[in-house]
C-alpha cells in the first residue's frame, strides 16, 4: 500500500495510535517502535494535509480557470464584395477617363493638322494674289499702253 493510500484511509482529525502490547523483552525496542509509530502518524498526516491542500488548489485552479473567449467570425466577403465592386468600378472609370483624353489628343492633332493645312492653303493664296497683282501691276506700270506704243516710239524718235 501505498502514502497516498494510506492517506486515504486515516480518519478526518482523530489519528489512530496502535499500541503495542509490552510482551517485548526489551523496553528501548518498545521505545522505538512506538517512536516509529508515531512518526509514521505524523508522516502520513503531513502527507494526508499535503495531498489535500494539493487537491485544494488544483479543483480552484480548474474552476477559476478562465474561459478563452474567441473573437467572433467575421464574415468577410461582404468587405471582399464592396472591395472588388469598388476595384471594378475605378477600372472602369479610369478606362473612359483614358479613352476620353485620348480622343481629346487626336481632336488636337487633327485641329493641328487643319491649322496647318489652311495656314499652307492661305500662303498658296496669297502667292497666287502676289504674282496677279504683280502681272496687274506689270500692265498697270507700262507708261505707254501697248495700242499706242507705235506713236510713243515715233515721240521718241522726234525728240532725239
Amino acid at each position: 500500500m501505498s502514502i497516498w493510500e494510506k492517506s486515504n484511509e486515516l480518519p478526518g482529525d482523530a489519528a489512530e495510535v496502535s499500541v503495542v502490547e509490552p510482551h517485548a523483552e526489551n523496553q528501548d525496542q518498545i521505545l522505538d517502535v512506538e517512536q516509529h509509530q508515531i512518526l509514521d502518524v505524523e508522516l502520513d498526516e503531513a502527507l494526508r494535509n499535503f495531498k489535500l491542500s494539493v487537491d485544494a488548489w488544483s479543483e480552484a485552479a480548474y474552476s477559476n480557470r478562465p474561459v478563452a473567449q474567441f473573437a467572433p467570425r467575421r464574415n468577410w466577403r461582404p468587405a471582399a464584395a464592396w472591395a472588388l465592386g469598388c476595384a471594378l468600378v475605378a477600372s472602369s472609370v479610369s478606362g473612359v477617363v483614358y479613352q476620353r483624353h485620348e480622343h481629346q489628343v487626336k481632336a488636337k492633332q487633327d485641329a493641328a493638322i487643319k491649322l496647318v493645312e489652311q495656314q499652307k492653303q492661305a500662303a498658296d493664296r496669297q502667292v497666287a494674289d502676289e504674282d496677279l497683282l504683280a502681272s496687274v501691276d506689270s500692265d498697270v506700270s507700262r507708261q505707254v499702253p501697248s495700242a499706242m506704243e507705235p506713236l510713243a516710239q515715233m515721240a521718241e524718235d522726234e525728240s532725239k
